[in-house]
């Protein structure tokens, strides 16, 4: 009886734990409401560029790696592959739904250390910055192989002068 007391005991806070953390996560998911649904992945898309295994690591607000965006399944943590297509860039999320990216929406690639509770080790994360309606995201995705970072990078950053910047500096 001695032990048993102590371990509803534990029981009880673990469940109020858990019970606090999907309340959060219900909150966050009503503050973020007003993000615009993901872009529809295109009938047809062009072949890769370049593609890579790995792990999809999350989405956050643009330059706030804390801020993990909850909608649409962006803040799940999964296995995945992304593709660079000339249309843009694709994640084939296990567990989760595809996520596409818009080469127009691309503002920007880095290579980083961490974001929302993934650290590795120096510029072990690939972080492709992009617009949904008006809201600037940041998605993080980490390669199985090291030298596949690098392939996908170079054809990110050939991809983004097409997007938003390009097209406003030949004034269309």
């Amino acid at each position: 009886m001695d032990k048993i007391l102590p371990g509803i005991g534990m029981l009880a806070v673990a469940a109020v734990i858990f019970v606090m953390i999907g309340i959060g996560w219900r909150n966050r998911r009503r503050r973020q409401a007003d993000v615009e649904p993901l872009p529809a992945v295109p009938a047809r898309l062009d072949a890769a560029i370049t593609k890579a295994e790995g792990q999809y690591v999350t989405t956050t607000t643009a330059g706030d790696w804390l801020d993990r965006i909850a909608v649409h399944g962006l803040g799940i943590r999964t296995n995945a592959v992304l593709q660079a297509h000339p249309e843009g860039a694709l994640f084939e999320r296990a567990g989760a739904g595809p996520l596409f990216i818009p080469a127009a929406k691309l503002t920007g690639i880095r290579l980083d250390n961490g974001m929302a509770g993934k650290f590795v080790e120096k510029d072990g994360l690939l972080v492709i910055s992009w617009m949904l309606g008006d809201h600037e995201l940041d998605t993080g995705f980490r390669t199985r192989r090291a030298e596949d970072k690098t392939a996908l990078l170079k054809a990110f950053q050939e991809l983004i002068p097409a997007g938003p910047q390009a097209d406003a500096d030949s004034g269309k």
